[in-house]
């Protein structure tokens, strides 16, 4: 399998070069050179599969060239053995028409676990094969970060700096961060927001004073290869409702469009689905921009759902490419425009191709609030605030007719309660409880560095700790 960039100048590469490279180095994002496709024999052939082998099954076209099944096989079952419900991400009844993805079983509750276990697993083999270090450099508006370090902690080959916007995290995600003690970690707390924190990590990769002295990496849904292992839970979920006979739609709270654009890939394989809700909070730039056209970046405001106060998301450009047409030159200076302008229409056929297939709602305080209380006394689930968007989003959609009644509605609840345990407890009146796995976290100690929000700080930072240079002997040993 060969991988292209969205913007059209930079190098095809295989699976093993996309996955080290993150982004690609005319500023785009990769994706496949053309989607794989299963027949509704092959769908139904993967039913009843335990989810390391559906994951493999899945992925395996992807990364045809870099590993053999029996490597990949070998890879899946050991991220996915390590989960703390063995179905990895059970699918949860609510009623007659609504469904929870729990996707928070992970080391670090929450979906991102899905896929950077896999990534942290991907990087140690290809690197161990080169003979090389990585220098990871990744934003996080809160699951991302502690999801990434979790998985690359200790590792000899790779070390990762991770930016999160200072005060703008739940205190239990900035814990799973800030109390990983390992030599190759470093946290840093930057004034502003996710959106500044995400800037500063793309002009890294094009910052010729940093990816000339180190090898960078990402960890960001930047990354195709993260992207990949999350499209495996949407054929997860179908066959447990009746792929590939029966079609369902899927409600997907996101700011990145990384989790949902996983969904349309799966679509693009031959998954059957009726819809795929983009459910925004307030910061809704996703939403204006399927619904009017409008990609447009306002401030970002303050929510009580954090890991989704964007205005500015990344993989939004690898569907406007691929709805597009896939013409690169086009989608280059679609961008450049963009981020002069911080504004863009998007075309005809942008618009016709992504409402094929995706709906959007968005959620304010009060409707998000109200989604979890629907969530407690009609179904007896606690969910987290973010999972709460994407639920108000089906509930919203079902009432007023944009889905049909009896399609089945899947909500990926995508981080455990109690991550948000003082948001839930405001809205329900419970208080939930980090689950034993996760330790004493309360209890160690917190190790990050405080720099503004400029990105020479940033910068400057990853330059005088990194410990990866290309000029020193660590770029072979």
């Amino acid at each position: 399998m060969q991988y292209i960039s969205t913007r059209g100048s930079a190098p095809t590469l295989d699976f093993e070069g996309a996955t080290l490279a993150g982004l690609a180095s005319d500023g785009g994002l990769y994706l496949p050179s053309e989607w794989p496709r299963f027949t509704p024999e092959d769908i139904a052939a993967m039913r009843g599969l335990p989810y390391h082998e559906l994951a493999a099954r899945v992925m395996e076209p992807f990364v045809a060239g870099s590993l053999t099944r029996e490597e990949l096989s070998a890879l899946t079952e050991a991220v996915y053995g390590d989960f703390g419900h063995k179905a990895v991400t059970p699918l949860v009844q609510m009623d007659e028409t609504h469904w929870l993805l729990e996707l928070f079983h992970g080391p670090t509750l929450a979906f991102k676990d899905v896929a950077l276990q896999l990534l942290g697993r991907l990087f140690e083999t290809f690197l161990e094969r080169r003979k090389q270090r990585l220098t990871i450099v990744g934003a996080t508006s809160g699951d991302t970060g502690s999801a990434a370090i979790r998985a690359v902690a200790g590792l000899e080959r790779v070390e990762i700096f991770m930016l999160h916007p200072k005060g703008r995290v739940s205190e239990v995600q900035r814990r799973q961060m800030t109390t990983v003690r390992a030599p190759n970690v470093h946290n840093l707390a930057i004034e502003g927001s996710f959106d500044d924190a995400q800037r500063h990590v793309k002009r890294m990769f094009g910052d010729t004073h940093v990816n000339g002295v180190l090898n960078l990496g990402a960890v960001n849904s930047i990354n195709w290869a993260r992207l990949m292992a999350q499209v495996v839970y949407y054929f997860y979920a179908g066959l447990q409702l009746g792929a590939p006979e029966r079609a369902a739609a899927y409600s997907v709270p996101t700011g990145n469009f990384g989790d949902v654009f996983a969904g349309y890939v799966a679509g693009c394989m031959g998954l059957p689905i009726e819809r795929l809700i983009v459910a925004t909070n307030i910061n809704d730039i996703l939403h204006r921009a399927l619904k009017d056209g409008d990609y447009s970046a306002g401030e970002v405001t303050p929510t009580q759902t954090p890991s989704m106060d964007i205005q500015v998301s990344s993989n939004f450009e690898r569907l406007l490419f691929d709805c597009g047409g896939r013409d690169g030159a086009a989608m280059a200076a679609q961008m450049a425009g963009f981020e002069r302008a911080r504004a863009m229409q998007l075309t005809n056929s942008q618009r016709e191709g992504a409402a094929a297939i995706f709906a959007s709602a968005s959620a304010d305080p009060d409707a998000t609030v109200r989604a979890m209380q629907w969530a407690q006394r009609g179904a007896a689930q606690v969910i987290d605030p973010h999972t709460a968007v994407g639920l108000h989003a089906s509930l919203a959609l079902v009432e007023d007719g944009t889905l049909e009644r009896g399609v089945p509605v899947v909500t990926l609840a995508t981080a455990h309660p109690a991550k948000f345990r003082d948001a839930v407890e405001r809205a329900v009146g419970v208080r939930p409880s980090l689950p034993t796995r996760v330790g004493d976290l309360f209890g160690r100690e917190e190790s990050f560095s405080e720099i503004s929000g400029d990105y020479e700080a940033s910068r400057d930072f990853v330059l005088e700790n990194a410990a990866g240079r290309l000029d020193s002997a660590s770029a072979t040993a």
